[in-house]
């Protein structure tokens, strides 16, 4: 199987689930799942049936071919030339070999593409199956053991198929190829995926990467892979603040979650990215003001200015003094108001307040963070940090805060809040979604009084990185020139661990991504490690 599996005929026995009353064809939810795992995997797929199967079955699914842009074929062991000279029409010779994944052992088809040199994955419980649930990647030559050039294997479940696809090619491509497992909620990785950051098949820097999931034994999985790359933040079930900005605060994990971090302690070989502790700072807004005060020492007399928001912690909205302390945090109104715990948390909303008598009854969460609302002209600097490399795009955004106040007048200037769900007591408030409904400004863009000194920022986003020890990060930027009354501030309002970054150009941030799980895998095992075991 020189080349590994270069393309995938997934056969009708494995995807169609019980038919409804009216006798209409469904799928499985499994089969949906494979869907979405090899739709931009860059690996052409194909759905295959036998010729006698019902028109209305054949239809479904050509249908649900089209849908997710796979091949369609008639594939039995009366039409296999046909069927495999439309295949080779198809998908030409791309090197490597078919994988062909069915339910049950046909003798009289299988042993035709065996010969073709196809690898064949039967789906069903005749495999040997391992005491942690998976099956070994054990090949089967006419139900018994076979040598290491066998090409039919045994999986128990649909999810495996990945993973199966996942260790041929690394067993038949080449010993030099970096794994990267990766776990994130699934449309955070439709979004990476179908841009084609997750491809099944080498990348150009030699990167494999195969989807983990807790619907397996994530142990088994972690043993097959060089690195893992998470989004620990779509797992977060709560968060406990310790009210220390020297000590992590105590997050806590989805089961899945927590079975990968501690096996990851034990496995410090592997190279995470990034450690939790290391995301920290990202999901507490009080932390990761507190960093952005650092960035005054890389400003020079008489240049532009980068800095954090202005702002302000608060425990409680009724405190007797908040005017005075709002003022001496360089805070005027209209402000933000968000809570300390940035995310993991079901009602963290946020709110712009434009009254300071409308803080009483406030629905934030506390303890919360008040923030500077920055006037920017509408013009938001979103700033990519992979690895080494920084990029930026630049966004409409919402208006100055004169013409924030000239929207909500007519509604009496009360405080805009950002959550669908929440409900106030004798304090009505505008519900919107979230900072994103705000409108977007129609202040008149100019790009030359709204330069930024990108060297400025690139500065900051160079100490950002060595601060959090983060390897892909993004960061928004607002607030520039003659915008600031002269003042040149850059000012850094939000930062956010492994965004989309989907506002630089594929062909540009893809590479750039791999390189920097690349530079990080390389970097990992110059470092020494000690085996906590």
């Amino acid at each position: 199987m020189g080349g590994g599996v270069r393309r995938v005929v997934l056969d009708e026995s494995v995807l169609f689930g019980c038919e409804d009353p009216t006798g209409k064809a469904s799928l499985l939810p499994a089969a949906e799942y494979l869907f979405r795992k090899l739709r931009h995997s860059t690996i052409p797929t194909g759905i295959s049936h036998r010729h006698d199967l019902s028109a209305q079955k054949a239809s479904f699914l050509q249908g649900v071919a089209a849908q997710y842009s796979f091949d369609c074929f008639v594939l039995d062991a009366s039409s296999t030339d046909d069927a495999l000279n439309e295949i080779q029409l198809a998908w030409g010779d791309i090197g490597g070999s078919i994988l062909y994944l069915v339910s049950y052992n046909n003798d009289a088809l299988l042993p035709k593409l065996r010969t073709r040199d196809w690898l064949i994955v039967i789906l069903g419980s005749i495999g040997q199956e391992r005491a942690d649930g998976l099956h070994h990647l054990h090949p089967c030559v006419d139900g018994g053991p076979a040598g290491e050039d066998s090409s039919m294997f045994y999986i128990n479940k649909v999810e495996e198929l990945p993973l199966t696809i996942f260790r041929l090619n690394k067993k038949g491509i080449s010993n030099n190829v970096v794994t990267v497992g990766y776990i994130m909620k699934p449309s955070r990785e439709e979004d990476f995926s179908k841009r084609g950051a997750f491809p099944m098949y080498p990348s150009q820097n030699g990167l494999i990467f195969m989807p983990l999931s807790f619907a397996l034994p994530i142990s088994s999985q972690l043993q097959e892979v060089d690195v893992v790359l998470h989004k620990a933040t779509d797992e977060i079930m709560s968060i406990e603040l310790n009210g220390s900005s020297e000590l992590p605060n105590k997050i806590t994990y989805t089961r899945g979650m927590q079975e990968l971090g501690m096996y990851m302690e034990r496995h410090p070989d592997i190279c995470l990215i990034d450690p939790f502790n290391n995301i920290d700072p990202v999901v507490d807004r009080l932390k990761i003001q507190q960093i952005l005060l650092g960035l005054e020492d890389i400003n020079k007399p008489g240049c532009s200015k980068i800095r954090g928001p202005h702002f302000l912690k608060v425990d409680n909205f009724n405190e007797p003094n908040l005017v005075q302390t709002l003022s001496e945090s360089k805070l005027s109104l209209p402000s933000i108001i968000k809570p300390q715990v940035a995310c993991g948390v079901a009602d963290a909303h946020s709110a712009i307040v434009f009254r300071v008598e409308d803080f009483k009854n406030l629905s934030v969460p506390l303890p919360a963070v008040i923030q500077e609302y920055v006037d920017h002209s509408s013009t938001l600097f979103k700033f990519y940090v992979l690895g080494e490399k920084v990029f930026y795009a630049v966004k409409k955004s919402t208006p100055n805060a004169g013409t924030l106040k000239k929207l909500c007048e007519k509604n009496e200037l009360k405080p805009l809040i950002f959550d669908r769900h929440v409900c106030a007591i004798n304090n009505p408030m505008i519900l919107l979604h979230s900072l994103k409904s705000l409108p977007t400004g129609k202040e008149k863009q100019d790009l030359k009084d709204q330069s930024i000194d990108i060297k400025l920022v690139t500065d900051a986003a160079s100490r950002l990185r060595r601060v959090l020890d983060l390897t892909i990060f993004g960061f928004d930027v607002v607030g520039m020139m003659k915008i600031q009354e002269g003042s040149g501030d850059h000012v850094i309002v939000d930062v956010n661990y492994l965004p989309s970054f989907k506002e630089v150009p594929d062909n540009v941030a893809i590479p750039a991504f791999w390189d920097a799980i690349k530079e990080k895998f390389e970097s990992s095992k110059k470092k020494p490690t000690t085996n906590p075991n």
